[in-house]
């Protein structure tokens, strides 16, 4: 599923600034970290040189995720995509997942420009 696909899934305006992984429930967040992943190991590896190459190596990554998801939705004998939104108990909650993914790179420019 594209971006624009999924966003038009979870009902989330086009125009929307709205990070798609706030939207995403656990497992969805699972299985597309485990594509993004899969890829740059074998991106790393190989060392593909130009679109072409790149782009067969992140249908393979992507495969490998795509594989585990239905493999998942067939022992749970549901899909894994949903309409649901995160179960988050509040804005703080969600913030702070947001947060987890910002921090290191913050922390990073705040010690270089030494504050």
């Amino acid at each position: 599923m594209t971006p624009s696909e999924y966003k038009k899934y979870k009902e989330i305006p086009a125009k929307s600034k709205t990070n798609l992984r706030d939207n995403m429930t656990d497992l969805e967040l699972i299985f597309t970290m485990l594509g993004e992943k899969v890829t740059t190991e074998i991106s790393s590896k190989e060392k593909p040189k130009g679109i072409m190459a790149n782009k067969k190596v992140a249908k393979r990554g992507g495969g490998v995720a795509g594989n585990a998801r239905k493999q998942t939705e067939k022992e749970l004998g549901e899909s894994v995509i949903s309409k649901q939104k995160p179960k988050l108990n509040d804005d703080a909650a969600l913030n702070s997942r947001t947060e987890k993914r910002d921090t290191p790179k913050a922390k990073f420019i705040s010690h270089e420009k030494g504050w």
